[in-house]
């Protein structure tokens, strides 16, 4: 039971240790590739089920994402202002 314990323990650091986050406002708004763009450059894929039309530009937003392939940066969880 403590190897159990043991191995999910480092299993729930280790996919943590992939979530990354970042914050700034929103320049540039695509709904067709589901893309944002931050003031500082960085583009974000939007998740498929997320309503595009709530993201506008000027907004302040904090976000989670990870890193899929070829560096695409893919938003997991998004905090909007209210």
């Amino acid at each position: 039971m403590r190897i159990f314990a043991a191995a999910m323990g480092l299993f729930m650091l280790a996919s943590s240790a992939f979530a990354l986050d970042a914050e700034g406002t929103v320049s540039n708004v695509d709904p067709e590739k589901l893309t944002i763009t931050l003031d500082n450059g960085q583009t974000y894929k939007l998740p498929g089920e997320m309503d595009v039309s709530a993201i506008e530009p000027g907004m302040s937003v904090i976000l989670a994402y990870r890193e899929v392939d070829d560096g695409v940066k893919q938003i997991t969880d998004m905090l909007l202002p209210e």
